[in-house]
């Protein structure tokens, strides 16, 4: 209910956001004054910050508004901020020492690229900073965002911060697991096809992919490239095992959800629903409607974004169903946002665990690194990291060690098949492979040089010694930055 007197002077807060125009989730910035800021409300509502991601308008947001309060101090409106003012507010952003919360590269070029999106939309000139210019990037924008976990460490992260394990490896007691299933389910399933979060946290049931891969160890589908960044669709593949946990997530939990929310009726309460009527076949398949009232509708299932995927019905045995794979425990579709608290709640319980409670007094920031090593911290995109990593190492692998092939042999095979970046850039969906380069090259380097020395040092009547998975990744970890594995964890935990 809302107060009697209304809400910043409106008696009729919803009728007035709908008649402005404005969209879930979009900010409103409020002046110190109290009173709305017209100018950045049309910013808002522009073609220029209309057409962001939805987690995109958040972040640019939050963003402006520190730029905002900063100008503020220094009376200064944003419309007269100068080169100085950005340059100074870079400063203390990112260097001061007085600052207590200094932010790295990657954060600072993306809070330059929402300030260069305002500063263009409301023509202020000359650009107090632009994103494109060289001198306003940072020089380590790309390092500081990448972040691995080994498969072995990846296993124990599940085990303790999804499946409730403690250190002898039985589930702790009183564990609730109600939503186990679903979320080991979702991370084995962006760990083995190396998709975004909202990639893999968008998919409808009837496009988990089924059909394997000549030697049965993966099945392929395709991602619907209104929930990519490029907007391309691709396929992507996954392991049998990985499809088989969502299977089996879709026949017991998501299941159980969904017949406790037809219960409760919580389906027929539903402003919107969109019954799904038939999906084509073909090169371009669509997706047939009826809506509450009757309208038929149809899109193409490549353009359905997340948030008219969570829309989509079908025609259960006991009523309707999302067709949204993955919901939450009151049976409705889980917005991909909110796996990051997912993977907040599993780092926790892994420092729960792992730590001290003097240990964890301390923010993990703030945390030595070797009492920061001792529990494994994963996001959603540390998962595609990984994906991405442990392919080119495998890669890798097969062609130094297993293969043993000649450098006109390897030549061979990447005229036939494309080289290890070129096969990896298209799993991931980058549009330049330069862009796969910068993010996984130290390790993937580290490990071709060590194979380059170590043929210098053996003779040819000698046999190498192929070295395991666990082990390369085991080694990497001790003497590449930024790699966590089970090993150094373990060691440390027990010192």
């Amino acid at each position: 209910m809302l107060p009697a007197e209304g809400v910043l002077g409106l008696r009729d807060l919803p009728e007035a956001v709908a008649r402005i125009g404005l969209k879930p989730g979009d900010p409103v910035f409020v002046r110190p004054d109290g009173i709305i800021d017209a100018g950045l409300l049309e910013f808002v509502l522009s073609h220029t910050f209309r057409n962001l991601e939805r987690e995109s308008k958040r972040n640019y947001s939050t963003d402006i508004r520190l730029l905002l309060d900063f100008l503020s101090s220094r009376d200064v409106e944003w419309r007269k901020a100068t080169q100085q003012d950005l340059d100074d507010f870079r400063d203390w952003r990112c260097e001061a020492p007085e600052n207590p919360e200094r932010i790295g590269g990657t954060k600072w070029d993306r809070e330059a690229a929402a300030f260069t999106k305002l500063f263009k939309w409301g023509q202020v000139r000359p650009l107090p900073v632009d994103i494109s210019r060289r001198e306003d990037q940072a020089a380590d924008s790309v390092s500081s965002r990448v972040s691995w976990l080994t498969p072995r460490t990846w296993g124990l992260w599940s085990d303790v911060g999804l499946r409730g394990h403690i250190r002898g490896g039985a589930s702790a007691p009183g564990w609730d697991s109600r939503t186990e299933m679903r979320n080991t389910a979702f991370v084995q399933l962006v760990l083995s096809s190396a998709l975004r979060r909202q990639e893999g946290g968008s998919l409808l049931v009837f496009e988990l992919p089924t059909q394997r891969l000549r030697h049965g160890r993966y099945c392929h589908g395709r991602i619907a490239g209104a929930v990519t960044r490029s907007k391309n669709g691709r396929v992507f593949y996954a392991s049998v095992d990985a499809v088989g946990q969502v299977e089996a997530y879709i026949e017991s939990e998501r299941a159980w959800a969904i017949q406790r929310a037809q219960a409760a009726g919580r389906y027929e309460r539903l402003r919107q629903m969109r019954l799904i009527t038939r999906v084509t076949s073909g090169l371009k398949p669509k997706v047939e409607w009826a809506d509450r009232n009757g309208v038929i509708g149809e899109k193409e299932l490549s353009r359905l974004d997340w948030r008219e995927r969570q829309l989509l019905f079908l025609e259960g045995p006991d009523g309707p169903e999302p067709a949204y794979l993955w919901l939450t425990e009151q049976g409705l579709p889980m917005p991909p946002e909110r796996w990051n608290g997912v993977f907040r709640t599993a780092n926790k319980r892994c420092e729960k665990v792992l730590l001290s409670e003097k240990e964890r007094t301390v923010t993990r920031d703030l945390r030595l690194a070797e009492v920061r090593g001792k529990s494994p911290y994963a996001t959603p995109h540390s998962a595609r990291h990984s994906a991405a990593l442990y392919l080119l190492i495998v890669l890798n692998q097969l062609m130094e060690t297993r293969f043993g092939l000649t450098k006109a042999e390897r030549r061979d095979f990447a005229l036939l098949f494309g080289d290890p970046w070129w096969l990896v850039k298209t799993i991931l969906g980058h549009a330049d492979v330069e862009t796969t380069k910068r993010h996984y090259l130290a390790p993937v380097a580290h490990l071709q040089l060590e194979s380059i020395l170590a043929m210098a040092d053996t003779t040819g009547d000698q046999a190498k010694d192929t070295e395991d998975l666990d082990s390369v990744f085991a080694r990497l970890a001790r003497e590449t930055a930024g790699i966590q594995d089970i090993d150094t964890l373990l060691d440390k935990a027990a010192s």
